[in-house]
């Protein structure tokens, strides 16, 4: 299993997933206040993303040499429940693009080789894109978190939580560092 905070820098052609550190804090906090990426996030200040830096491990998401993206990674290394929780974030030049399953493919191929065999993820339910992301990886919906998350407005929505078994993965193979 991997230790908490002990992340690999990962590679896929243009691709790059680096552990995060306080080098990448603005970069992040600024894709998080782009519109469309506040509408799931709501307000994220600096010292917030710097907050979620120090209590689990994530990477930056890279591409041409270019900060894209964040994915948190939240590890239970109990040998009895291995498994994995994600939430990822991309800024608006790189949704649309494949990218979403690009990232999430190498973060799973490498924690499936690292011993890991279950995976979550929790989109809202009206972020339709986001579920299509998942399902394209083999993601299968388990049911609805009714009132999750909070809303920018205050509000309460749905969430779905979405699992998937390394068996059932149908991501690209994986490329090592």
């Amino acid at each position: 299993m991997t230790a908490a905070h002990d992340l690999p820098t990962l590679r896929d052609g243009d691709l790059t997933l680096r552990p995060s550190s306080g080098a990448d804090v603005a970069a992040l906090a600024a894709l998080l206040a782009e519109p469309e990426v506040q509408a799931w996030w709501g307000d994220t200040e600096e010292a917030e993303v710097r907050g979620m830096l120090a209590a689990q491990p994530c990477w930056t998401v890279v591409l041409d040499d270019a900060v894209c993206g964040w994915l948190l990674a939240e590890e239970e290394a109990d040998e009895q429940f291995p498994s994995v929780a994600f939430d990822i974030v991309l800024g608006a030049g790189a949704r649309g693009r494949g990218l979403g399953r690009r990232v999430l493919a190498l973060a799973i191929g490498h924690f499936i080789a690292a011993g890991h065999h279950r995976f979550t993820i929790d989109p809202a339910v009206t972020n339709a894109r986001a579920i299509r992301c998942y399902e394209g990886l083999g993601f299968r919906p388990v049911g609805v978190l009714r009132a999750y998350e909070r809303t920018p407005d205050g509000g309460w929505r749905d969430g779905l939580l979405m699992d998937l078994l390394a068996e059932e993965f149908t991501g690209p193979a994986t490329q090592g560092p």
